[in-house]
């Protein structure tokens, strides 16, 4: 997989670290080792794992000539911080389309990404209700854009197009070369799975480095069946990109939607579990709509022995913890 042929602005310098655990899985029962792949460093303002899509999504929005980024998300959404945060970097103007997916959790002087998306100066915000047409909305926000002469240049939620996953296929390649590095042998990996485009991204990079590691998505938000279509058709779609001979089977793919709780964002006692216990334990913060939600999953797969005895299982985390500050209910 030759990816240096794709368009990129190298936000992505070094590669993240991957920690061993020890004490989160000796409070796990200490049967299984876990180690944790720590794309909550990644570069951008307060991190996480959209900066690897954004590398290459705002590449393109540039060689296209963009002079105006237009994304999408929820009210809370990383993808939306992080991608006001590259355009600001770039000098491009950014105008986020925000979904109130659950009715009235949005707060106009609101605290965690909320506060970050003014701090940042974002050009302008606009709130719709849960289930709308948000293609369509970023759509019709464009072309009330270039009427006034500019160029905008629509990334989809959570960058979750092949362009984007393309940066979780190098992440893949990544992790490989530092378990050779480090002469580890990793026997699961663990990774949120939302809008798809880490978990495709990953599964491609995967299957195609034949690394033989099975991947499982936690959902934050669908069905089980609803998810896995929507991850493998990504995974098609960015397997044809980068060139793959090889189509990626549909097996490849498995996700749990037992940790979804009443509904995407919506805290979860064993969401609010893993937070705290992965905070007092290494000292790692989560966040409570991806990544806590993925890692009650991984706590919940250990603990009913889904992983042999020993086994060595990495989770990916995608960062997000600012909007921590937005839940100080929940934790409190």
């Amino acid at each position: 997989m030759n990816l240096t042929k794709f368009p990129r602005r190298n936000y992505v310098q070094d590669a993240t670290p991957i920690e061993a655990l020890p004490a989160f899985s000796a409070a796990l029962g200490g049967k299984v080792n876990i180690f944790i792949k720590r794309d909550d460093l990644l570069p951008g303002c307060a991190g996480g794992n959209k900066t690897r899509k954004l590398d290459f999504c705002i590449a393109d929005a540039m060689q296209n000539g963009a002079d105006t980024i237009i994304t999408c998300g929820a009210v809370q959404s990383n993808h939306c911080r992080l991608t006001l945060s590259w355009a600001v970097k770039e000098g491009l103007d950014c105008h986020l389309v925000l979904e109130e997916r659950v009715p009235g959790s949005y707060k106009k002087d609101g605290s965690g990404n909320n506060f970050l998306f003014k701090l940042l100066g974002v050009k302008s915000t606009t709130v719709v209700p849960g289930g709308s047409n948000m293609l369509g909305e970023m759509e019709k926000l464009a072309e009330n854009l270039k009427k006034d002469g500019k160029k905008p240049y629509i990334i989809p939620g959570g960058a979750s197009n092949a362009i984007g996953a393309t940066g979780y296929v190098a992440c893949a390649e990544e992790i490989m070369q530092q378990l050779f590095n480090k002469n580890l042998s990793i026997d699961h990996m663990v990774v949120p799975s939302g809008s798809a485009g880490t978990h495709a991204g990953i599964v491609v990079g995967m299957y195609g480095t034949n690394a033989g590691i099975p991947v499982s998505g936690i959902n934050v938000s669908r069905k089980k069946d609803v998810q896995e279509e929507i991850v493998h058709k990504l995974v098609l779609e960015t397997a044809k990109r980068i060139g793959m001979r090889e189509t990626v089977p549909a097996d490849q793919i498995t996700c749990y939607d037992s940790y979804v709780g009443p509904g995407y964002s919506i805290p979860t006692d064993g969401m609010t579990e893993a937070v705290k216990l992965l905070a007092q334990t290494e000292s790692i913060l989560l966040d409570p709509v991806y990544s806590g939600k993925a890692m009650a999953g991984l706590i919940d797969l250990v603990r009913s022995g889904h992983f042999a005895t020993g086994s060595n299982v990495l989770f990916l985390h995608t960062g997000g913890s600012p909007a921590l500050y937005a839940y100080l209910d929940t934790f409190q």
